[in-house]
């Protein structure tokens, strides 16, 4: 013990204490035992330790629940989904897992072939009956014989495979379309999904998607769709702009400030805003592609902050895309909270 600390004993009546004497080697030996120890517990502290809880806040209330089965067709309102990591799943009704594409694999949406919006889909004794008018009806069985051709798919340039639906179903779409030939694959969950990082390298969240444009969930207020309905001659209702889930009872766009949700059990994570393209213009129950608006009216004060311009270039905002961070169950009517620290 040092001089310090025999005096520091002295000042306290206490005699000081006479150790025997050791080798240096021997106390280098018992302080790094020591350290060893301190730091043992430390690791251990650190993983029991409770983990910060966080607060919840209410931002507003499920009001509408969808699921497009067949991208760019129409969706399917239900009143409650499994929520996956790959987006919302009611019974046979995955969230963008079937997809219609040229010959040569190329993905086919409304940007294409407006007249898809016109497509209809419901299920019906677990087969997927298709609707479109002056078509019969087409029935798709919702699992495919394995010895359905494989197709190797492209979606928004990234490569992805796609499980043929049939001549029958090829025919159908080729038939109503009228301008090309077409054939329906379908994603199957054995399959690799496109890669966040490879649809936006921004993006922060490690997941994977089938044929949406971007990540498994989007968001959209009823609120912000209003607001933009006051700047319009024409009103534009919800379906226009194929959300996920409807949140009512909130502000105007507060659901750009949300960053990690908590619906139902779901949880989910901000991935990115969603950047709107001419797929808006596209009216749903004609059919038929305006390429202006609500796309213009948008621009006027949608855009985003100059700062994450090479992330959204000219695109104006309208929903938030999110990555799913814990999966199970939402229904209509579920409190949409906001987690915060």
């Amino acid at each position: 013990m040092g001089a310090g600390g025999s005096s520091a004993l002295a000042r306290l009546s206490l005699p000081a204490l006479r150790l025997p004497a050791r080798p240096r080697s021997a106390w280098l030996g018992v302080a790094v035992l020591g350290l060893a120890a301190v730091a043992l517990g430390t690791v251990v502290w650190r993983q029991t330790r409770p983990r910060r809880r966080r607060r919840l806040q209410q931002v507003g209330t499920v009001s509408q629940l969808w699921i497009y089965p067949v991208k760019s067709c129409k969706g399917v309102l239900v009143s409650e989904a499994q929520c996956t990591a790959m987006g919302l799943r009611s019974g046979h009704l995955r969230d963008r897992f079937w997809l219609v594409i040229k010959e040569d694999g190329h993905m086919v949406t409304a940007r294409q072939e407006p007249r898809l919006v016109l497509v209809s889909i419901t299920l019906e004794d677990d087969e997927l009956v298709l609707r479109a008018p002056g078509v019969d009806p087409l029935v798709l069985q919702s699992k495919l014989p394995s010895s359905n051709a494989l197709h190797d798919c492209r979606v928004f340039g990234l490569d992805i495979k796609g499980r043929d639906c049939g001549d029958e179903a090829a025919q159908w779409f080729t038939n109503f379309l009228k301008t090309d030939t077409f054939r329906l694959v379908q994603f199957e969950k054995t399959m690799k999904g496109r890669e966040a990082k490879k649809i936006f390298p921004a993006v922060a969240q490690n997941y994977q998607v089938a044929y949406p444009d971007c990540s498994p969930v989007m968001i959209l207020s009823e609120a912000s769709l209003a607001d933009l309905n006051t700047r319009l001659e024409k009103k534009v209702k919800m379906d226009q702009f194929r959300p996920n889930i409807v949140v009512t009872g909130s502000n105007a766009f507060e659901e750009d400030s949300w960053d990690e949700l908590l619906i139902g059990d779901v949880e989910m994570k901000k991935a990115l805003a969603c950047p709107r393209c001419i797929m808006t213009t596209v009216d749903p129950d004609t059919g038929v592609i305006d390429r202006k608006e609500p796309l213009e009216t948008l621009k006027g004060y949608r855009l985003c902050d100059p700062s994450e311009r090479q992330l959204y270039k000219t695109s104006p905002l309208f929903g938030i895309y999110y990555s799913v961070e814990k999966i199970g169950d939402l229904k209509v009517g579920d409190a949409v909270y906001q987690m915060v620290q």
